[in-house]
């Protein structure tokens, strides 16, 4: 699942791309440890219901990365559900995360899924003509709970 983008590739995800997950994370505000990132690539690199994908600058930096799992439920048929997307704030505009975006909907496809689905918080503002201009539809509108446990 190698492409080009540019002088710029599209690759697998691999543990050793945890440290600059983690800083193009921390963009996005995730404020997520190497050793967590580190952990959760371990984990999920090895099931074949995820693909997170980087987009490597030939240097040793990445400038971007996409995590699309495909999910299962009782209500709708299985769906591909983009997790995760950042593009480095120096490249974008560029067709990066389109690129991604592009990848995510290619991995869909030769699982036989026919639906991708995104969530995009209301205050990343930026994100939604991104993917309106993508061929996304806004569906609902929701709140989000959590309950931690200790």
């Amino acid at each position: 699942m190698t492409r080009l983008v540019g002088r710029s590739e599209i690759r697998p995800a691999k543990t050793s791309d945890a440290v600059e997950i983690a800083r193009l994370s921390a963009e996005l505000g995730y404020s997520i440890s190497i050793d967590e990132i580190h952990a959760a690539l371990d984990r999920l690199l090895a099931d074949s219901r995820h693909l997170i994908a980087v987009i490597d600058g030939h240097g040793d930096r990445l400038l971007g990365w996409m995590h699309v799992e495909q999910r299962t439920s009782m209500q709708t048929a299985d769906r591909a559900e983009l997790i995760g997307l950042v593009v480095d704030s120096a490249a974008r505009r560029r067709g990066l995360g389109r690129a991604l975006v592009d990848a995510a909907e290619q991995w869909a496809r030769s699982r036989g899924l026919t639906t991708v689905t995104v969530r995009s918080n209301v205050t990343r503002e930026l994100s939604h003509p991104f993917y309106e201009a993508l061929g996304y539809v806004r569906e609902k509108t929701q709140h989000s709970y959590r309950k931690r446990f200790r």
